[in-house]
């Protein structure tokens, strides 16, 4: 029985706030990411906080953003953008996939990877994904 709306729900809620979370066994929600956020590659649904998740578990990561990038064929593309702790340090998409085998399913590995010094903020501190999803645009499309 669902605590929000008396009835029977999925186990992936959401909330008027976009927020996307997983009601728990003991009672309690847990936050997953936001609906808005949500990048649809091939029909399936990923939310970029699992990723980002897992790609600051690898030790050489400071902090991870995940968006989707337009694709003629899957319709969305997973884009990572990654912040070093140590910038001397490199750390290759190759590197990166292999961390990440086995950690989460194979088609939410992102296809492609930058590495940045900083990432475009807003004043409260949150990163502006969009701003991450337009520079990558360009430049995917400056390599064509």
């Amino acid at each position: 029985m669902c605590l929000l709306c008396a009835s029977d729900c999925s186990e992936s809620l959401f909330s008027l706030s976009s927020d996307q979370f997983v009601l728990e066994e003991e009672g309690y929600a847990r936050i997953v990411g936001r609906i808005k956020e949500l990048v649809i590659r091939g029909g399936e649904n990923i939310a970029p906080k699992e990723v980002e998740d897992a790609l600051a578990a690898h030790p050489a990561v400071l902090e991870a953003a995940v968006y989707g990038v337009p694709d003629e064929r899957m319709g969305e593309e997973l884009a990572a953008a990654i912040r070093l702790r140590d910038p001397s340090v490199s750390l290759t998409h190759e590197e990166m996939k292999g961390f990440l085998k086995g950690k989460i399913a194979h088609f939410k590995v992102p296809k492609y990877m930058d590495v940045m010094p900083d990432f475009p903020k807003n004043p409260s501190g949150k990163v502006q994904k969009f701003k991450l999803r337009d520079a990558f645009v360009k430049k995917l499309s400056e390599s064509k």
